[in-house]
């Protein structure tokens, strides 16, 4: 039998550490399960990390495809990759901008790495991102907005010693199982309040919910900082000797009814959210709140709401839920919107710094870290001539979901992933890539922790690491960058030694240290050191990486969402994650159309009767396309609004492209619908509106 690998879970940011055994004979995982050893999860593990671990239902790729006549057909590595590299040269002639690339928080640190300083620092494209920008880029903002760096101050560490906990816009019970275990046995002795439209399954295990309108979070969070100003309840002496601003906010707070029916709850609702952060509170939240044109503006409310109420410090503060493995490790490495280690992007000594490790021409790195995946994609109508998706699947994951099908059909497009997938179809060339417990390198959890990932199995002979498929075509496309067959821990040492110094300080991070210890949380600038409780200090100051030293409050309120529900569509679609799904569902999808979860008055009201619903299809309808559903008679869902699942290909036909200005990540929970009685079609799928 083969020997059990520890390695880390690639299925939410949890982080937990698994076990995992190959097959005897061929490729594949045998078995996963938790690793008793491991620090952060310590044997816990969820039953869909280790069952997608081990078996995963997408349709793998396991040989190079280039498109001829039409068709994808099979190919070697060595002319998919001579067939990339001439395309690329191409279109960088004119400009380092025509290349587009798209990252994920999927890949390992040393892979998003290696792909940004290709992407950045060999070739000088300011059209790179990646589709953690879709899910944490508004928490991202927020965090350097208010504290002047990125990630959260707490740990989990902190989970056992709050008192409340505040889920806000996060569904952790379906998306990080793990983790809401720790939350429900922290909560058994205090209270677990949740703030979410939809009567989640963590609302359901809350002892209260409170059920605001969809988009009303911003308003929320103002009624109730409103009503703790005016019960007196700031923690003044913390707001003097720790912040600045809050004046200003105070003077622009509205009241707290009219606030609070702005967002479409109670002064009863408003006064349980503030009864809950007198005392010592953690307050999570995730997409829910950062997918909006106001989620920057949101989730700097919600750490205005912590900093007012003294709740920064050991077993408080402000938590925001990371979705994908690696989105922190994006964050940190990927030189997406910072240089690696959070270097200020238009710092010119940072710049300067990066560009000298990497042994580039300053003037080579781009100017501004770009305009955010959707205005990639947007750009190929322009300025991108190619584009290269790295474990991402933009057809399906990004809003306005035909309009990104057209662009991405007119493109010279290189997909690099593990399973065929919506964006491999329309793909001029196909690199297929190793998947969880097939590469080795590191991952960053949502608490700032580094650890293993490690391969279970060998590679199936036609299939490359992202990181080896990254350093193959920077021999073409910059020589002498990266080496032609990196080894991941130098990888790694050459990542962590240019954070050295910084706030996401690696430097006494190592493969060795992580043998011997598992997993080590940042900042660690020695090889004893390990993060805690971000900008605390033990005496009991602060010391934030601002210009004033200071935590920053904000004033923004409510501005209008793009699309309210009207006469033509009276309806309000909002998306979120189903159990036992993952991502875009290419690692196991069932076939048919998506469930949409309808309040039973909101079906009556709309469509004829309906004999049998799980029978039934109907249809809902945007501005931008149309999809066929199976309805769900769903009295948890307010009246009004249609739920869909991210993880349906078709759901995304119907979201608005509209970004927030600030974090460039779309406005999927809000867009304007209409459900219609079923269509006189066959097409299960339908797409645009005729």
């Amino acid at each position: 039998m083969s020997e059990w690998t520890p390695t880390t879970c690639m299925r939410c940011a949890v982080g937990c550490g698994h076990v995992q055994r190959g097959v005897d004979v061929g490729y594949g995982i045998d078995g996963v399960r938790g690793d008793a050893a491991h620090p952060v999860s310590r044997g816990l593990a969820c039953g869909r990390g280790t069952s997608e671990s081990a078996d995963p239902g997408g349709e793998w790729l396991t040989r190079p495809l280039v498109r001829q006549d039409g068709d994808l057909l099979p190919t070697t590595w060595d002319l998919a990759l001579a067939r990339v590299a001439r395309e690329f040269e191409a279109a960088v002639e004119t400009s380092p901008h025509a290349l587009g690339v798209l990252g994920s928080g999927q890949q390992t640190n040393e892979a998003a790495y290696a792909l940004g300083k290709l992407a950045r620092g060999g070739v000088g494209t300011r059209n790179y991102d990646a589709n953690t920008t879709l899910c944490m880029a508004s928490a991202v903002a927020a965090y350097y907005e208010a504290f002047g760096s990125d990630a959260p101050p707490p740990t989990y560490d902190d989970v056992p010693d709050a008192e409340r906990h505040v889920v806000w816009g996060a569904n952790p019970a379906v998306a990080h199982p793990v983790l809401f275990r720790w939350i429900r046995e922290s909560a058994a002795e205090g209270e677990l309040l949740v703030v979410d439209p939809v009567e989640t399954k963590t609302a359901r295990a809350a002892d209260g919910h409170v059920a605001l309108a969809p988009g009303g979070d911003l308003a929320l969070a103002r009624a109730v900082l409103s009503l703790v100003v005016r019960r007196g309840a700031v923690d003044e002496a913390f707001v003097e000797r720790a912040t600045e601003g809050f004046d200003a906010l105070r003077e622009a707070l509205p009241a707290p009814r009219s606030a609070a029916r702005a967002a479409g709850v109670s002064l009863t609702d408003v006064a349980a959210l503030a009864d809950a952060l007198a005392a010592p509170t953690l307050l999570y939240w995730g997409m829910g709140v950062n997918q909006s044109v106001r989620g920057t503006d949101t989730c700097r409310a919600l750490v205005d709401l912590c900093l007012a109420t003294g709740n920064l410090g050991p077993g408080t503060g402000p938590f925001s839920l990371t979705g994908q493995a690696n989105s922190m490790g994006t964050r940190v490495c990927s030189s997406k919107g910072t240089w690696p280690g959070h270097r200020a992007f238009d710092d010119p000594a940072e710049r300067e710094a990066v560009a000298e490790a990497w042994d580039v021409p300053v003037e080579r790195l781009p100017d501004d870290p770009g305009p955010g995946p959707v205005g990639i994609v947007e750009a190929v109508d322009d300025e991108v001539a190619a584009l290269w998706t790295v474990a991402t699947n933009p057809v399906a994951s990004l809003p306005d979901a035909s309009a990104v099908e057209r662009r991405l059909d007119d493109v010279f497009l290189v997909v690099q992933d593990a399973f065929r997938s919506e964006t491999a179809e329309l793909a001029d060339v196909v690199l297929p890539a190793a998947t969880w417990g097939e590469s080795a390198g590191t991952v960053m959890n949502m608490e700032r922790t580094v650890s293993r990932v490690r391969p279970g199995t060998d590679l199936a002979p036609g299939v490359r690491t992202d990181l080896d498929i990254v350093a193959a075509l920077s021999q073409s496309l910059a020589p002498g960058l990266l080496d032609g067959h990196p080894d991941p821990s130098d990888v790694f040492d050459e990542f962590a030694a240019l954070t050295a110094g910084t706030d996401a300080d690696c430097s006494g991070i190592g493969y060795a240290r992580l043998d011997a210890e598992r997993a080590v949380r940042w900042p660690a600038p020695d090889p004893t050191a390990v993060g805690g409780y971000r900008y605390h200090r033990d005496e009991g100051e602060w010391a934030f990486p601002t210009d004033s030293g200071r935590a920053r409050f904000s004033t923004a309120l409510p501005t209008d969402l793009p699309e309210p529900a009207d006469e033509g569509y009276p309806l309000t679609l909002t998306t979120a994650r189903a159990a036992d799904a993952y991502n875009t569902g290419v690692r196991g999808r069932s076939d048919g159309p998506p469930t949409a979860r309808v309040h039973p008055e909101t079906l009556a009201a709309h469509v004829p009767p309906l004999d049998d619903p799980s029978e039934t299809t109907l249809r809902v309808e945007s501005r931008r396309g149309a999809v066929a559903v199976r309805p769900e008679p769903d009295p948890g869902v307010p009246v009004g609004v249609v739920w869909l699942p991210i993880h349906h290909p078709m759901t995304n036909t119907l979201t608005l492209p509209e970004t927030d200005p600030r974090s460039d990540e779309p406005n999927y929970k809000q867009c304007a619908v209409r459900l219609l009685a079923p269509p006189a079609t066959d097409d299960p799928s339908l797409g645009e509106v005729a």
